[in-house]
């Protein structure tokens, strides 16, 4: 312990205690020493008292500052930017406050260090302060003192390596170019020479060159630092006119330093692309009536070659279209593309052709390509309704016989029409524009059957008069008018003779029966396979109209020159119709309706096919039985 405890007897007997100190105190090893004093008596018991002795150290500046080393050694590239850090020294000193903070300056150093070095005097950073080159001085030597605050100097030295580095970056001299080049140039065509020069010596000196990878070019090596630009692959101006080829030339120095040169290579055009339409077929569609000289459709094609070589020019292709020319039906003109009409059409005769439009460039050899323009006459609502039943031409046909027994609901006759328009322009609605009795007969909108409104009484007019109107769909729309004339009656026995009771119309006795020879002889085979049929279905569903009184079957004479075509008839499904004569009647007479289909059509025209069904047609078939004077009409529907 460096603090001792002594006695000392007083003059007077007492006695005291001093602390000696006997070595040194180092304030570095030991800031404060505690001490526990205590004090005895001698009596019995004994006594004693404590004190506690705090010893502070006072600090002396007795160490001087001491670098982490003694030597710093350092590399620093010759491009070094002002204000680079090049080292940071570092010295502590063991004492404290004043004693141990420590600064930093330069030792006995030339102004040129000076100048080119800067030391911070408290952190110890020295930054470089201006430009060093290698080739002017490899390395620089700096003293360093660190002092305390009261005076106290160590020393360390600090070694500063100047290392080269690569500071000149290639350059790249163009020696030829190609420019423009074709576009059908074989792959490994030269287009340029380039050469390669740098200012720096050896590894530094060595450079290699390299090219992009978008471009379909390549650098082939030729004699030293020489190089040949060449083709990879073959060129298509309509992909890409031009080229930005960049040459990046690197030496091998360390960091290796490059440069780039940029050259700009135009691509010429070459007749190599045909004209395209922009559609793989086009479909026209006109009107019917239309004016000469109007706009059918417009054709386009392009060519992605320049110049006269993308110029497109548009003709015809001669062809036929119903015996004729297409040229005498369509014009083209050969700079636009527009293809017009050179005269009026008609649905009815020509529904539709197919024409061959080529375009042609203007390059040589000039190339070409066709595409297939379909042209679609439309359909307009210029034909009215063609009423087949009741036939206007034969009026005696068309007096039918309702019987007085009639219920609310009886179909007593129907409005058969065609339309040889298409679409709606072919849909037609039938209403009752004046009748003898007003509220007694009613017609289908859409199927042209009339029914009886109302049940038929004893006080109703025997003679009924319906003047029926059949309009179509069109805009505007067009009608017919047909005259259906109804003899309401019990019994046949009552009516003195059909052919005696006019609506202004008169058919001889002999064309009844010549109609119903042939009826007769035409329909037996098929009246025997149908009433076979009849009575399988009968026995399963079987809906009748029962009259007490007899029945005359309207007959009429259908146009007999209706011919098959494709298409938009009114006529779409079949009615049939269950009549019974009692037997008290005086006559078996029958008339027969004959059908009309869907495929039926007037030799004067033609009918399109309709693409939904709404309306029907008719099929009467007859039996006769001269046992019990019965007349039945049978039939199905479908």
């Amino acid at each position: 312990m460096a603090l001792t405890l002594s006695q000392i007897q007083g003059s007077r007997g007492g006695k005291y205690g001093e602390l000696v100190l006997e070595k040194e105190l180092d304030r570095e090893q030991q800031q404060d020493i505690e001490l526990l004093l205590t004090a005895t008596d001698g009596g019995i018991p004994q006594r004693s008292g404590t004190v506690v002795i705090h010893v502070t150290v006072l600090d002396a500046n007795d160490n001087v500052p001491v670098f982490s080393q003694s030597v710093y050694k350092v590399s620093l590239p010759e491009n070094a930017s002002v204000g680079t850090l090049v080292v940071t020294v570092s010295a502590t000193d063991a004492d404290e406050g004043a004693n141990g903070e420590v600064t930093y300056e330069f030792g006995h150093t030339s102004d040129e260090l000076n100048e080119l070095f800067m030391l911070d005097h408290r952190t110890g950073a020295i930054t470089l302060g201006g430009q060093i080159d290698f080739e002017k001085e490899t390395s620089y030597e700096l003293s360093i003192q660190g002092k305390d605050g009261s005076g106290l100097v160590s020393f360390a030295n600090v070694i500063v390596e100047i290392v080269d580095i690569n500071d000149n970056a290639p350059v790249i001299f163009l020696q030829s170019f190609h420019n423009p080049i074709p576009e059908n140039v074989v792959p490994g065509t030269e287009v340029g020479i380039i050469n390669v020069q740098d200012k720096d010596s050896g590894q530094n000196r060595q450079a290699r060159c390299s090219i992009q990878e978008n471009v379909p070019f390549k650098l082939n090596p030729s004699v030293k630092n020489y190089y040949s630009i060449m083709t990879t692959k073959e060129l298509d101006r309509e992909k890409q006119t031009d080229y930005n080829i960049t040459i990046t030339a690197t030496d091998e120095g360390f960091p290796p330093l490059s440069s780039s040169k940029t050259v700009h290579l135009y691509v010429s055009d070459v007749n190599d692309n045909p004209p395209v339409f922009q559609q793989q077929f086009y479909n026209a569609y006109i009107p019917e009536n239309n004016k000469p000289g109007t706009p059918v459709c417009s054709v386009l094609a392009k060519d992605p070659d320049w110049r006269q070589n993308g110029t497109v020019l548009y003709a015809l292709l001669p062809s036929g279209v119903s015996g004729f020319p297409v040229s005498s039906y369509l014009s083209i003109n050969a700079e636009t593309g527009v293809i017009q009409a050179l005269k009026s059409f008609d649905y009815e005769q020509l529904r539709s052709f197919k024409v061959q439009v080529v375009a042609r460039d203007n390059g040589s050899p000039p190339l070409s390509s066709n595409v297939t323009v379909s042209v679609f006459i439309t359909d307009e609502n210029d034909n009215s309704p063609q009423i087949l039943y009741p036939t206007p031409e034969v009026k005696s046909s068309l007096t039918e016989i309702v019987p007085r027994a009639a219920v609310s609901g009886s179909l007593v006759s129907k409005v058969i029409a065609v339309d040889v328009d298409a679409g709606q322009n072919a849909w037609l609605s039938y209403e009752i524009l004046r009748s003898t009795d007003p509220g007694l007969f009613t017609i289908g909108l859409h199927n042209g059957e009339i029914k009886t409104k109302r049940d038929i009484t004893e006080s109703d007019s025997m003679k009924q008069n319906l003047i029926v109107l059949v309009k179509d769909n069109g805009q505007p729309s067009r009608s017919s008018t047909c005259s259906v004339y109804l003899l309401i009656s019990d019994n046949v026995s009552e009516v003195p003779e059909l052919k005696d009771v006019s609506f202004e119309t008169n058919i001889s006795e002999l064309t009844s029966y010549l109609i119903i020879a042939l009826v007769s002889v035409s329909t037996f085979f098929l009246t025997f396979i149908v009433v076979a049929l009849v009575v399988t279905f009968c026995r399963k569903r079987k809906h009748r109209l029962l009259f007490d009184g007899a029945v005359a079957i309207p007959s009429t004479s259908f146009p007999p020159n209706y011919a098959e075509v494709e298409g938009a008839g009114t006529l779409r499904s079949s009615y049939n119709y269950d009549t019974y004569l009692t037997t008290g009647s005086r006559t078996s007479d029958f008339k027969f309706v004959g059908a009309y289909g869907e495929n039926t059509l007037s030799t004067n025209h033609t009918l399109g096919r309709c693409p939904t069904d709404n309306f029907g047609q008719h099929a009467v078939i007859v039996s006769t039985s001269t046992d019990s004077n019965e007349l039945r009409i049978l039939g199905k529907s479908v």
